[in-house]
């Protein structure tokens, strides 16, 4: 089965292909040829990853999953949230949306967040959605040189290490976006 991950993001890709079996070919934008911004226009972390998908169906006709990614904090209302990449401005710098992000959490004692990924697989003429969430905090200040994103300050439940600090194979098994490909695995294999 050849399956394309709608993504440019290649810390995304690498942390995809780490957990796919070796029976399923996926293939990158690249691979396809896709080389523009694919819209993300939806108010929602489903929306968007059902519009990428639906995208590289439409315009490149092959089988496709795309994920959308949100960090939740419970004292901003959900913020970052759908605009978890762009939280500092339409650079997608991940160290301002870090800063702004601790910034905006100073001298508040409530730093519980979570993890959101929703993947949406368009597979022929069907749509599906499977959503992967990590429960967490926000930790005071950036630890770890690993992962991406908001990494070094998520630290997850029941750990003493930010994402950051763990490897690639500890963060897949505990992480939103291992959880929901794990449910999108589950749903080929049936």
């Amino acid at each position: 089965m050849k399956l394309v991950f709608a993504t440019n993001n290649l810390n995304k890709l690498r942390e995809v292909q780490a957990l796919v079996p070796h029976q399923i070919k996926l293939l990158s934008l690249a691979d396809i040829g896709c080389e523009e911004d694919i819209p993300e226009t939806s108010q929602t972390i489903e929306g968007n990853a059902k519009q990428k998908a639906r995208y590289i169906k439409e315009h490149y006709g092959y089988n496709c999953f795309a994920d959308d990614t949100g960090l939740e904090v419970e004292a901003l209302d959900g913020a970052p949230g759908v605009y978890s990449a762009r939280y500092a401005g339409k650079a997608k710098d991940a160290n301002a949306n870090m800063d702004k992000l601790l910034k905006e959490l100073a001298g508040i004692e409530n730093r519980n967040a979570q993890f959101k990924t929703v993947i949406a697989l368009v597979l022929d003429d069907t749509l599906e959605t499977f959503t992967g969430i990590c429960k967490g905090s926000i930790t005071p200040d950036k630890k770890g040189e690993g992962g991406f994103g908001y990494d070094p300050v998520f630290l997850p439940k029941g750990y003493t290490k930010t994402f950051a600090e763990l490897l690639l194979s500890e963060k897949n098994k505990i992480g939103h976006r291992g959880k929901a490909m794990d449910l999108l695995l589950k749903f080929l294999n049936r």
